[in-house]
């Protein structure tokens, strides 16, 4: 499984950096992202609705809000 961590970064860097990272996986591959930016809860689940990757996961760890992104089929 990969990491990004986006600690730091405010709206919209956590999302693009994302969406990037997430163009170059494979469908079924998987990335860990913790972000420190709280409107990342909103924006990384609308941006996942958009790309069609899955939200496997959520939650909160030393601080950060983690977030388990499983890459969708190709399009």
């Amino acid at each position: 499984m990969h990491k990004l961590d986006l600690r730091g970064l405010k709206c919209p860097l956590p999302v693009l950096k994302t969406r990037k990272f997430l163009s170059a996986l494979a469908p079924g591959e998987k990335v860990e992202v913790a972000c420190t930016d709280p409107l990342s809860v909103i924006d990384l689940p609308n941006m996942l609705r958009e790309t069609g990757d899955a939200l496997e996961a959520s939650g909160k760890s030393d601080g950060a809000l983690l977030f388990l992104i499983r890459k969708g089929a190709a399009t």
